[in-house]
Formats: C-alpha cells, sequence, structure tokens
C-alpha cells in the first residue's frame, strides 16, 4: 500500500483528501508542480523499475522525477488508495509527429470515472502536461492552472489538444481499453534501452509553476510565460547544467561520476 503521508508531503497537499473532484484538481495541480518530468536514468544506462516500492523511493522519497510511466502509475496508487474508480490508458503521440504518422502506443494516462462521466488525468507528458483533469463528456475548451486544452472526439478514439501560441495543437490521441503493468514494462524496457528511443539520446526536463513552464532540452533552458512571452537560453557548463537541474527543476542529484560526465559530454557538445 502507497505511504500517502508521504506523497501528500511530497507534492505539497494539506488538508481532507477524498475520491471527489476537489481532491483530484488540487493533486492533479501540485503533483506536477512538485515532481519533475526527466529522464536522467535512460540517459545513464540506470534501469527504470515501475513496481511501487520503486516508484516510491524514486519520486516521493529521494527527490527525484520521472517519465509518463512512473508519474502516471505513481499517481494511480493514490488515487486508488483514496477510492477513486481509476485504470491505465495508452495514447500515440501526436506533438512533434509529422501529418498523418502512425506512431506507437507509447504515452501513458488514466482515466477516472467521477460521478458517471469520465475524466482522463495525465502529470506526466513533459512541457506539455495538463494541470487539471479533464472531462471526456465535456465539448470545447476546458481550463487548467496553464493553457486551455480541449478533447476532441475522432471516431473511438480522443485527440487530446492544448491551445499553444493562440492555435490548437494535437498531443496524443487514445481510445479507451485497458492498459495493464504488462503494456507499460515493454514500452518501458524500450524506452530506456534502446539506441532510438529520444529518452536514451537526449536530456530532457520539465516542470509548470504557478504563472509560467520551464523546460529543459540537452542544454536549451526554456521558460514559457502564461501571458505569451517565452526565454530561451543555452547553459555552458555542466556546474550551471547541474544547478539548474536541482534549483528550477527541483531534482536531487547524486554526486556520481556518471552524470558529471553526461554533463560535462552535452555542455561540449553545445559549445
Amino acid at each position: 500500500m502507497i505511504d500517502l503521508e508521504a506523497y501528500f508531503h511530497r507534492i505539497g497537499f494539506t488538508g481532507d483528501a477524498a475520491p471527489d473532484r476537489a481532491t483530484l484538481d488540487a493533486i492533479h495541480r501540485l503533483h506536477p508542480q512538485a515532481i519533475a518530468f526527466e529522464n536522467l536514468d535512460p540517459l545513464l544506462g540506470v534501469p527504470v523499475r515501475l513496481d511501487l516500492a520503486a516508484l516510491e523511493h524514486k519520486l516521493v522519497r529521494s527527490g527525484r522525477g520521472g517519465f509518463c510511466y512512473e508519474h502516471n502509475l505513481l499517481l494511480m496508487h493514490v488515487l486508488k488508495a483514496l477510492g477513486f474508480d481509476v485504470y491505465g490508458l495508452g495514447a500515440r503521440v501526436l506533438w512533434g509527429a509529422q501529418e498523418g504518422a502512425i506512431t506507437a502506443r507509447a504515452h501513458m494516462l488514466l482515466c477516472v470515472v467521477l460521478d458517471g462521466k469520465r475524466h482522463i488525468a495525465d502529470v506526466g507528458f513533459g512541457g506539455t502536461t495538463p494541470t487539471a483533469p479533464l472531462c471526456l463528456e465535456l465539448a470545447g475548451a476546458q481550463r487548467t492552472a496553464h493553457e486551455p486544452f480541449r478533447l476532441v472526439r475522432s471516431g473511438d478514439e480522443f485527440v487530446l489538444q492544448a491551445e499553444v501560441g493562440g492555435s490548437w495543437q494535437s498531443i496524443y490521441r487514445f481510445d479507451l481499453q485497458e492498459q495493464f503493468q504488462p503494456d507499460y514494462e515493454i514500452v518501458n524496457w524500450y524506452q530506456c534501452t534502446s539506441p532510438d528511443s529520444y529518452f536514451t539520446r537526449n536530456l530532457m526536463a520539465a516542470r509548470p509553476v504557478p504563472g509560467a513552464r520551464y523546460g529543459l532540452r540537452n542544454t536549451e533552458l526554456s521558460v514559457h510565460h502564461l501571458d505569451g512571452r517565452s526565454e530561451r537560453r543555452v547553459l555552458r557548463t555542466a556546474a550551471e547544467l547541474r544547478d539548474t537541474l536541482a534549483g528550477t527543476f527541483g531534482l536531487a542529484l547524486a554526486n556520481t561520476a556518471g552524470l558529471d560526465a553526461l554533463l560535462t559530454r552535452l555542455t561540449a557538445v553545445a559549445a
């Protein structure tokens, strides 16, 4: 059973928790602000385990983040412990893909049933992670703590879109077929071990904060403000990159030779 007290402390949740919309809203907003999206382990060749003990140790107790399977499996354990009706889904990522491309079902999200209505919850999509649950029964824009999102029906599937820069951008598409732990384990293994995986070739980190989103791709740090302004700068040294991961993204980083070598290599390529 998950340690809810430790999880609530990690994300800064206070007050009463119940299987209702108010609790889901609060957790969904706080979780990605406290626990960053990051892929350091795949880059370092460290296996990413998806069992509950490993998720709690890494994301809750060790001050680290993770990617979609880690974030959303952890959230699913939390919601089930609180009494929510929740199950896992799989999505095909459209963000950054060519028009009409068929991508793998490589992203995890959750379906939560509240008062007879289905919602999606997703705290692990990096720089465009929704910061509120979204109701599948509603048409049109839905507000979050950051950008508006909407769900567009496409046959038996839904397409998640975010309003970015004044236009609607497709994020991923999914259906409501339940996915299980072995489904995620297989794709997680590929993402963490294949030389063709984006997660083994590029450093990524993302974290939403009130009024803005921080993003890191290799050595480029970006800040996207809700008023439309964006700032970008290149981190020139390994020390600056480490400080940004620890400060801006709130990651507790071990002082290991492997990590230092990785950061040095990334900054050398950018120089």
